[in-house]
């Protein structure tokens, strides 16, 4: 009966509780009505009763095998909540939680000492701001004249953008991850849900925070804006040193676009809203998700000042939904996921969402070199549902790790990018699969519903 009940969660992506308002999808706006929601969460026990995975790989990843698989602690009494992105500093995998079991689970931190027996040993940011929930967390070592050591960066968003509570971001000191300390709190517009992702990154002896806050625009009608660049220097005091305006971009401006719709050249109504955002290690160009406005990219080697180069583009039959991204070969290849989940509407072709590959050498101009498609592209019958579009893209070397949801994790050559080859898959049984994160000697990924799982390569030591 599990397997039967989690199968239509998937399909219908519409499971959430009754008692709390419903949990927004990546689009919000988005007529389709699709719901995220809270999918089936499995206890420890019941993961032992789980199928083994299914794990393919040929090339750089034949080695590459499952070494653990565990569901986060309960920190709310009986409530299990869920896991949503992975990230990995130091030894230590940063896990962020979506809305099961009512929401506020935290960011949980495991060691990975021991990468088959990984221990939880440590939570934060969970007791912060109630109704809310903490997705996307990044970790880097920061030195500034105000904070020296590692510090963490945590979306949050409210389960109701209505409610009296804030969306924004938590700064938090993990030098010690078993005793994390609280530093600052960072709130946008309180009518939107808040921080949706966001990106930490350092210039000199700066650090700042790119932040994607969805439907600000829209929602305080041009009075803040969707993407932000956030001093953080000074945790404790976080300052706004710039806002993009889409209006700025060629073919926007207040006759075609109300911060949300935007009536595009093709004679489409599209939305754009910044969903996500990346930079390049040293901080001087930022990839910001815009949905259909494609991936726009700036200089912001002046983050006062930033400086916008360009953007892709997508033909008219496309759904945008520039969701995520990643960067290969020096900053030179652009990889974009669009999260495509309603397969069927009028005047697009029939697809969910896959993987493009662009030539951005010329960073006003790029340059689309191939798209990737996998298994589950093209099975349009299984209807609306997240379960089938590729969600968050991950290089190391030339090696693209793409987390699929009920897909998992698909592993691509991308040696050449005009033609990237799928050398590998990891699908968990009944999996749901929201990021992949890669690190050392092993790759990690979240399941919403099944916890942690980490992939080891080799004899799965670390280095």
């Amino acid at each position: 009966m599990r397997d039967v009940v989690l199968k239509s969660t998937l399909a219908s992506a519409l499971v959430f509780s009754v008692a709390v308002p419903a949990v927004i999808a990546h689009d919000a706006l988005d007529e389709s009505g699709i719901q995220k929601g809270e999918r089936i969460v499995f206890s420890n026990e019941e993961l032992a009763t789980l199928g083994e995975a299914v794990n393919d790989g040929t090339r750089k990843v034949s080695s590459l095998k499952e070494a653990a698989s565990v569901q986060i602690q309960k920190i709310n009494g009986d409530a299990q909540n869920n896991t949503a992105d992975v990230y990995a500093h130091k030894g230590y995998a940063y896990l962020g939680t979506h809305t099961a079991g009512g929401a506020n689970g935290g960011v949980r931190v495991f060691d990975l000492k021991d990468p088959s027996n990984p221990k939880e040993i440590s939570y934060f940011a969970h007791d912060d701001v109630p109704n809310t929930w903490q997705e996307k967390v990044i970790v880097k070592s920061v030195n500034t004249a105000n904070f020296k050591g590692d510090l963490a960066v945590v979306s949050v968003q409210q389960r109701n953008r209505n409610a009296n509570t804030a969306g924004g971001f938590l700064l938090y000191d993990v030098t010690n991850p078993h005793e994390p300390q609280k530093l600052g709190f960072y709130e946008v517009y309180d009518k939107t849900a808040g921080t949706h992702e966001l990106y930490l990154a350092t210039q000199g002896n700066r650090a700042l925070v790119f932040a994607s806050n969805p439907y600000a625009d829209y929602y305080s009608h041009g009075e803040e804006k969707d993407f932000q660049i956030i001093d953080v220097s000074d945790p404790a005091n976080p300052e706004k040193l710039w806002e993009f305006d889409p209006r700025d971009v060629p073919g926007v401006d207040d006759s075609n676009f109300n911060g949300y719709h935007w009536n595009a050249p093709d004679g489409k109504t599209r939305a754009v809203f910044n969903h996500s955002v990346i930079t390049d290690n040293n901080a001087q160009y930022a990839y910001v998700s815009m949905w259909d406005l494609g991936t726009v990219i700036f200089d912001v080697r002046d983050p006062e000042n930033p400086v916008y180069l360009g953007r892709t583009d997508f033909s008219s039959d496309q759904q945008g939904s520039a969701h995520s991204a990643a960067l290969a070969r020096g900053g030179n290849i652009l990889i974009e996921t669009r999260e495509v989940y309603v397969p069927v509407r009028a005047g697009y072709e029939e697809s969910y969402g896959y993987t493009r590959i662009f030539d951005i050498k010329d960073k006003t101009n790029p340059k689309l070199l191939s798209e990737f498609k996998t298994d589950l592209t093209e099975k349009v019958e299984d209807g609306t549902t997240f379960a089938n579009t590729v969600h968050d893209p991950k290089v190391q070397g030339n090696t693209l790790y793409l987390s699929h949801y009920a897909g998992g994790v698909y592993m691509v050559d991308i040696s050449d990018p005009s033609n990237p080859v799928q050398i590998g898959q990891y699908s968990p049984d009944q999996g749901d699969v929201w990021g992949v994160f890669v690190d050392r000697n092993y790759v990690l990924a979240s399941d919403m519903g099944q916890g942690l799982k980490v992939l080891v390569r080799g004899n799965g030591q670390n280095k």
